[in-house]
């Protein structure tokens, strides 16, 4: 048994993980390369934020740009967020709309959508994220839905911020979550060091894009995702260098609930995964998207043996 004094000092939270990215090619035949470091072995879920990509800034002459064909999801919501570039996006509730810097398009997947996503022909450098979100339990066939945000700028000693989910620095998101979430953009200037109030009982991640950031005495390089443990009050960021970097910051109270992810699927068992999937292939679960030009996509090959559920 220890009994502390009042000389002893109080527990440090746990130090920051940092989440290093994979290569993964996006969206069949015709596939740009993004850089995921959500989902991974040592970590699946910040909330129930489950999938984190980070792509660009890609010449789009050279690469080809984004032109994901039709595809389906379940049991989550989808946040396409850009920083350059425009992308055009169709999907089965008969929404034709565009993803454009510092405007959020969050799609709701419950029981089943498909959409498509093409860079438009006025992008010359495509650069964004693309995250999903788990549904819980009893929300995660909930019907489709598309809601579309523009955050106003908010502006904090040091940094510029865009809170496209949840709350941070005073403002607040009108966009509706089905779990306590925060998404937020942040841009600081050369030299800056903020401190950000957040909510304790989250856990939260900073996915670096531009710069190196120090987040809690801990640098992450682009590309990198650092995780913080709940029981944070504030988060400290700091930009040491004498460029203006840029980071995403994620958080939510920690999910609670197994998951099982495969392609464009979150559900809770190998065999609804079985199921989503003949459904796209043989049935009218998901809807058709009109406008696109070509075929959609077809489903990958299940993995012969069974999807283990993720933490």
């Amino acid at each position: 048994m220890v009994i502390e004094s009042e000389t002893t000092p109080p527990a440090e939270p746990p130090r920051i993980e940092v989440l290093t990215p994979r290569q993964v090619p996006l969206g069949g035949p015709r596939a740009m390369t993004v850089r995921r470091t959500l989902p991974q072995r040592s970590r699946s879920l910040i909330g129930a934020w489950c999938f984190a990509d980070h792509y660009g800034p890609d010449d789009v002459a050279a690469t080809g740009g984004m032109d994901v064909a039709p595809h389906p999801h379940t049991g989550l919501q989808t946040v396409s967020w850009l920083f350059t570039g425009e992308i055009e996006h169709r999907d089965s509730m008969g929404n034709h709309a565009y993803v454009r810097p510092g405007e959020l398009n969050l799609m709701t997947g419950g029981h089943g959508i498909a959409h498509s996503e093409v860079s438009t022909e006025r992008t010359t450098v495509l650069h964004g994220v693309q995250l999903w979100v788990a549904l819980p339990e009893e929300h995660r066939r909930t019907g489709r839905d598309f809601q579309h945000y523009v955050p106003e700028p908010v502006r904090v000693e040091g940094a510029e911020l865009r809170v496209f989910l949840g709350s941070l620095a005073g403002a607040h998101s009108p966009v509706r979550a089905f779990s306590p979430l925060l998404g937020a953009e942040i841009t600081l200037e050369p030299g800056a060091s903020v401190e950000l109030a957040v909510d304790p009982a989250f856990e939260h991640g900073l996915l670096v894009d531009q710069g190196t950031v120090v987040l809690a005495e801990t640098p992450l390089k682009p590309g990198e995702l650092g995780y913080a443990a709940p029981g944070r009050a504030s988060l400290a960021v700091v930009n040491p260098s004498g460029a203006t970097a840029r980071a995403v910051l994620l958080g939510g109270t920690p999910f609670g609930e197994e998951i099982v992810m495969w392609w464009n699927f979150v559900a809770r068992s190998n065999e609804e995964i079985l199921q989503a999937r003949r459904d796209w292939m043989e049935g009218d679960r998901f809807g058709v998207v009109h406008g696109y030009d070509g075929d959609r996509l077809l489903a990958p090959e299940l993995p012969k043996v069974g999807l283990k559920p993720r933490k």
